[in-house]
């Protein structure tokens, strides 16, 4: 079975982690900050949007992958593909902004939380039956 999907989110999510890293460095460098967010308020945003996107995007990219290798119809590994990619960029994109937008940030960890959860359940259905 040849894996046709997956790559695709799976280099897209890379990109924006990529992205959230470099904002990261380049304050730290800039700064001079070693570790820490150097009691800037603005780098503890930067680093929770790096850090919540290594948290919750590869749970997201296997379960995607291991859907796509069970056979899922293409449409079904394409729209958990983009729930979790927009769930992943409306939540960094909810941290970049000054005052705080809660209402992306929620919905993005909804859309995320939602693809981790459905993934899940028709993953091990599939295994069950």
């Amino acid at each position: 079975m040849t894996i046709a999907i997956t790559p695709l989110y799976a280099g897209i999510i890379a990109l924006l982690f990529i992205y959230l890293s470099y904002r990261v460095i380049i304050v730290r460098r800039g700064d001079r900050i070693s570790l820490g967010d150097g009691e800037r308020p603005d780098m503890a945003y930067r680093i929770r949007a790096q850090a919540n996107c290594a948290e919750y995007a590869p749970l997201g990219l296997i379960l995607l992958l291991m859907t796509e290798l069970q056979g899922a119809p293409v449409w079904v590994v394409h729209l958990l593909g983009l729930m979790l990619v927009i769930g992943r960029l409306m939540h960094s994109w909810a941290f970049s902004q000054r005052p705080h937008n809660l209402k992306a940030r929620t919905y993005g960890m909804m859309l995320t939380l939602a693809m981790i959860t459905f993934s899940a359940i028709a993953n091990i259905g599939h295994a069950l039956f």
